[in-house]
């Protein structure tokens, strides 16, 4: 609440000094935490709290644009794919953080913009990776980077909070201009656990379908062990851009040469891509997995064209492994829920007898029945160990003492009822 009241003071030209006016305002529903902080902690360090909020919202303001309308939503939307699909996604992790950035950037078209609400399991089951990895993809490579930008933890059964970037933080580059006096070969790029060559390290030549890729990266047929994040993208540019040779889908795709021969050859085994000369397309139902036979296969290659992607993923032994993980995440959240549900209820041990074979709630003391000695000036009541007024303790205005905690959702009518009802049983029990 108080970095959305920061963000909109902020967006609208406001400065620190009227936001700690409006937050530290005891009227101002808005700013109870921010109050909270100068009664507990003093009015300094309540200070110090909001100038930190300010930063931040001011940051984000500042690499945000304000959309006005569903059609600029989704011009904004639409810009972001050109930018990610002309982005150089290098190495394993940088194949699979795409994969993850296709997957927020569906949540953010059915959300209709960038901000949406998207779980961790929800995102690694879009995007066909566990959340161990999706972890390291987000902290590596797509937050460092300006792509993913996490405004508000998920809490209960309420996704957290996401802003889809430009990656405009991208700080890490291959120099793209050679000569002779320097080396071909560049340090690994520790995030993405992979050599950058000349090839792969040139922005201007990426150029890929991630559509494609948003719609296959939930197959079992390219899990880890299956064809791959190398051969999901090499798919990708050759949608978007048909009979590229290898040299050019090293550019486009944004893979080494190795990799795209390893993935060049996997996909042919199949029949889903055609070799002629010196150049590669696609088979004609290669985006539903059926692979189709070529007479310039050769001699020393047998071509088993795939029959849907089900049968390939059987083939590489990953058949399963979707619905497996959405079983672990349906328990997980099953038990997660549960436990919510606990806390929800102040569920706590009660006291029973058994009578009749009933089972009889023994009722608490009523919290109400104290001594008039008890009772302090300024409706506080005195503690009868310490004999010192107690902090925690008033009396209502009816007289009577009741304790409600923070925590507990019940008004003072309904525990009043439940305890009536408790304590009639008991007395006619008796």
């Amino acid at each position: 609440m108080t970095a959305a009241i920061a963000c909109h003071v902020a967006r609208v030209g406001g400065t620190i000094d009227e936001l700690s006016r409006l937050l530290l305002h005891p009227d101002h529903e808005g700013g109870r935490h921010a109050q909270h902080v100068a009664l507990r902690s003093g009015q300094a360090r309540a200070l110090d709290y909001i100038r930190r909020v300010w930063a931040s919202a001011s940051a984000a303001v500042a690499s945000t644009r304000v959309v006005e309308s569903r059609q600029q939503a989704y011009e904004v939307l639409a810009a972001l794919r050109d930018r990610i699909e002309t982005t150089p996604w290098q190495g394993e992790r940088g194949r699979t953080a795409l994969r993850v950035l296709r997957a927020h950037l569906n949540f953010a078209e059915i959300a209709g913009g960038p901000l949406h609400h998207a779980s961790e399991r929800q995102t690694a089951e879009e995007a066909g990776i566990s959340r161990t990895t999706l972890r390291v993809v987000y902290e590596t490579v797509l937050k460092p980077r300006g792509w993913l930008r996490r405004l508000r933890v998920g809490h209960g059964r309420e996704g957290s909070a996401w802003y889809v970037g430009d990656g405009s933080a991208h700080g890490h580059g291959v120099p793209t201009s050679l000569s002779r006096s320097r080396t071909t070969q560049y340090p690994p790029d520790l995030a993405l656990e992979e050599w950058p060559t000349p090839e792969t390290g040139t922005a201007a030549e990426a150029d890929i379908d991630s559509t494609v890729i948003g719609r296959l990266m939930g197959h079992d047929a390219f899990a880890h062990h299956g064809l791959g994040s190398s051969a999901l993208v090499i798919l990708g540019a050759l949608h978007a851009r048909p009979a590229q040779t290898v040299g050019e889908l090293v550019g486009s795709a944004s893979v080494p040469r190795a990799t795209a021969y390893r993935a060049l050859r996997r996909l042919a085994d199949h029949g889903l891509v055609h070799h002629r000369g010196e150049t590669w397309t696609l088979a004609p139902r290669a985006l539903e997995g059926f692979g189709a036979n070529t007479l310039d296969a050769g001699p020393d290659r047998a071509v088993h064209p795939a029959q849907g992607w089900d049968v390939v993923a059987q083939q590489y032994g990953t058949a399963g492994v979707a619905a497996r993980r959405m079983a672990l995440h349906a328990a997980e959240r099953a038990a997660y829920r549960e436990a919510l549900e606990r806390l929800s209820e102040h569920r706590s041990p009660a006291v029973v007898i058994v009578r009749d074979d009933r089972q009889i709630l023994v009722p608490a003391p009523r919290p109400d029945e104290i001594s008039c000695a008890w009772h302090a000036p300024g409706g506080r009541v005195l503690d009868p160990v310490t004999g010192h007024p107690h902090a925690e303790w008033r009396v209502a205005t009816d007289g009577r003492l009741i304790l409600i905690t923070p925590s507990d959702q019940r008004t003072y009518d309904e525990l009043a009822a439940a305890h009536a009802e408790a304590l009639s049983e008991w007395e006619s029990l008796a």
